[in-house]
């Protein structure tokens, strides 16, 4: 393990002195206002673009990303870049289309739309689902795989001891209280220190790639060139170079097979089917449909929150070169025996390649992991807190309450949450570490995302479709990824026309392990057709006339020169890079 010097510490410390500084200005600027509810959870009409754009990518890359999907990097290569560059077309999709609906219909919550548009029920229903979501699933990966990478910095432990676990446990608290410190002040103060925030995880994340390029260059001897380090990893590794990957010659093998690692590294991203399925329900679900990414523009006027989502995508493009060719030259490096004290784990690369950064730059590059870990928990914070609050508490509970109650609830339902997680992750309860966190998020997101999506989808722009239609699909979405999931493989086989089933060994905590399962995102994909055909099917059996059918206006999709301009340099630059590593 790595330990850190004096200078580390101090530029942590004035890292952390910035952002808490920062935040308590913009929270003294606007104390007046922080009594009232849209200005506390949605900071109505104060955030420019440029702040929007920067909250959701500071929002959006955390722990998940630097140590999730640098492991994938690790596993997998440039194909796990798929998430973040599909992204990109996604946010100009949602921004286009998407905004326009949310703005004109004066949208600020998602179960809000859903009330809006279906009936209280689904709203209710979904708000539920969320928050068991937004909790177990991504409040406490967040955590786990933070404290853990900045565990394996900051101390000698070996992992998997009581020191070990007492440090993770202390990590997990102080970051726990950091995000609190930033979530406490409310929406603008959380959208603004993100722009610090975004500028110390980009900075930092550059500066570990940089570092742990020039190590390759040299273990390489090519002297200390991060352009020849990158293209010592391409010479030496093409395949981790591959946007697309092989469909695996046998959907069986074990653990001794050559062809077992492409089945475990397929079934996480299946090629070229994944294009067709999964991965725009991941990306349009997550960044369209999702309180914690949305919240960010619902507050501002269409023109501002167009352009900021835009400008996000812009930004997207960039972050594999932060969070995945570290787990890539991690992946190099262990193969040819340079990481001693690394034991292969895909979730330990990113922490690996950290330790070999000098001193001042390790301080930064934690500043960065932790910038990334502590705006995603106060994002996520700040939604829970907001649909429990407007959604749950106030039309059940606090009906007469006013403003200023409304704020303590929202605050006090933050630090519950964060116990909550605390709570979860104090021994891995969930099993994150199992199958590498990036992975697990996915799988387990994608549960719920085929029928919130289509749900989503035809409500904004099928006018027919019914609040029955919407109760059926989000329960049938849930019901069929558990089937696809499971009990699929044993009804049709390992092979049928809808699916390959994959059955493979794989070595867990010293111990064989056989499973067979589908790609989960071919899963989400066929779960998500199934579910928008039965929708389809209950709505034109319903009435003709939707009276809770949205108001739209095409005049709203008509777009500034600047979100022409953003729009055409995206696509050019992801055109560039899809025919670079095709």
């Amino acid at each position: 393990m790595n330990t850190l010097a004096s200078v580390d510490y101090i530029i942590f410390v004035l890292y952390f002195v910035l952002v808490a500084s920062y935040g308590y200005y913009v929270y003294r600027k606007r104390k007046t206002a922080e009594h009232d509810s849209k200005a506390f959870f949605l900071a109505e009409g104060s955030l420019t673009w440029w702040a929007i754009g920067a909250s959701l990518i500071a929002s959006n890359i955390s722990a998940e990303q630097f140590i999730g999907m640098s492991g994938e990097g690790f596993f997998v290569g440039t194909a796990v870049a798929a998430y973040e560059w599909i992204a990109a077309i996604a946010l100009i999709i949602i921004a286009v289309w998407f905004m326009p609906v949310y703005l004109k219909n004066h949208i600020y919550t998602m179960p809000q739309f859903l009330k809006t548009r279906y009936n209280e029920t689904v709203a209710l229903i979904m708000a539920i689902f969320w928050l068991f979501l937004y909790i177990l699933v991504n409040l406490t990966s967040i955590l786990y795989l933070g404290a853990t990478a900045i565990t394996g910095l900051v101390g000698d432990a070996t992992a998997g001891t009581p020191e070990f676990q007492n440090i993770l446990h202390l990590i997990m608290i102080g970051l726990a209280v950091f995000a609190l410190v930033i979530t406490l002040g409310g929406m603008k103060v959380i959208g603004y220190t993100d722009v610090i925030q975004v500028a110390v995880l980009i900075v930092g994340g550059l500066a570990t790639t940089y570092l742990a390029l020039t190590v390759v260059s040299e273990q390489f001897g090519l002297g200390k060139s991060a352009i020849a380090g990158f293209k010592a990893l391409m010479s030496d590794s093409p395949e981790h170079f591959k946007m697309i990957l092989p469909k695996p010659a046998s959907n069986t093998a074990t653990i001794n097979d050559a062809h077992n690692l492409d089945i475990q590294k397929y079934v996480v991203l299946p090629g070229i089917a994944m294009y067709f399925a999964g991965q725009w329900i991941v990306n349009l679900n997550y960044w369209g449909c999702n309180q914690y990414i949305t919240q960010r523009a619902l507050g501002a006027d269409l023109k501002t929150a167009r352009t900021g989502l835009i400008f996000a995508g812009l930004l997207k493009l960039m972050m594999p070169v932060i969070v995945m060719l570290p787990g890539i030259a991690a992946y190099v490096l262990h193969k040819h025996n340079a990481l001693p004290n690394f034991n292969g784990v895909k979730d330990g690369a990113y922490s690996a390649v950290l330790g070999f950064l000098p001193s001042g730059l390790k301080g930064l590059s934690i500043a960065a992991l932790t910038a990334a870990i502590v705006a995603s928990l106060a994002g996520k914070a700040n939604s829970i807190s907001t649909i429990f609050t407007l959604d749950i508490y106030k039309k059940y509970f606090g009906k007469n309450d006013d403003e200023k109650k409304l704020v303590m609830m929202g605050r006090y339902t933050v630090v519950a949450a964060m116990i909550l997680a605390i709570l979860f992750t104090w021994n891995d309860l969930l099993g994150i570490g199992g199958e590498g966190g990036f992975t697990f998020i996915q799988k387990y997101t994608g549960f719920i995302s085929p029928g919130v999506f289509a749900m989503f989808l035809l409500g904004m722009f099928w006018k027919r479709t019914t609040g029955t239609a919407a109760i059926v699909g989000v329960v049938l979405g849930f019901v069929l990824a558990i089937f696809f999931n499971s009990k699929a493989v044993d009804i049709f086989g390992k092979e049928t026309w809808l699916y390959t089933a994959y059955t493979y060994e794989k070595l867990e905590k010293g111990v064989v392990h056989t499973v067979t399962e589908i790609p989960f995102l071919i899963n989400m994909g066929w779960s998500f057709v199934i579910t928008v055909a039965v929708m389809v099917g209950i709505s034109l059996a319903g009435p003709k006339v939707n009276p809770k059918a949205f108001i739209t206006d095409k005049s709203l999709l008509k777009l500034e020169p600047r979100t022409i301009a953003l729009i055409v340099v995206t696509l050019m630059l992801l055109a560039a890079l899809y025919v670079k590593f095709w």
